[in-house]
C-alpha cells in the first residue's frame, strides 16, 4: 500500500477538471509546478510498485481503478512523489510514460488533509 497525505493544492487545480488531468507532485516539486499540482507527502510506502494495472487509487472517499500504467510512473512516483492522472470512461493504451489511466470518468474533489491511498 502506499498512502500519501495532501499538504498543498495549487491554485491551478481545478481547471484541470475539464481535461479530467490530476497532477501530484512531492514536497520537492518546482516552486513552477506547485500551481498546477496537488503536492502530498508520504506516510506509508510498502510496495516496491504500488501502481498496477487492476490496482485502486483512492482519494478521501472517492476510488477509481487503475487501467494503464505508464513505464516510468512508478519510478517516479517513488522518486519524486510525481504522477499525472487521466480519468477516462474506457483504459487509454496510449498512456504517457509517467502518468497513469484511471476509470471510470470524473475528477476527484480533493482537500487539504485528505489521504489518497493506492493498493
Amino acid at each position: 500500500m502506499y498512502k500519501t497525505k495532501v499538504t498543498e493544492i495549487g491554485e491551478l487545480v481545478p481547471q484541470f477538471e475539464e481535461q479530467k488531468i490530476l497532477v501530484m507532485f512531492g514536497p520537492t516539486a518546482p516552486d513552477e509546478l506547485k500551481e498546477i499540482c496537488v503536492i502530498h507527502e508520504v506516510e506509508q510506502d510498502d510496495s516496491d510498485a504500488p501502481l498496477h494495472e487492476g490496482g485502486t487509487i483512492t482519494f478521501g472517499d472517492q476510488s477509481f481503478k487503475i487501467a494503464n500504467v505508464g513505464s516510468m510512473a512508478n519510478a517516479n512516483l517513488k522518486e519524486l512523489g510525481h504522477l499525472s492522472i487521466y480519468f477516462r470512461e474506457k483504459p487509454d493504451p496510449e498512456v504517457l510514460p509517467g502518468a497513469i489511466c484511471a476509470t471510470p470518468l470524473g475528477f476527484p474533489h480533493v482537500s487539504v488533509g485528505d489521504h489518497i491511498v493506492i493498493e
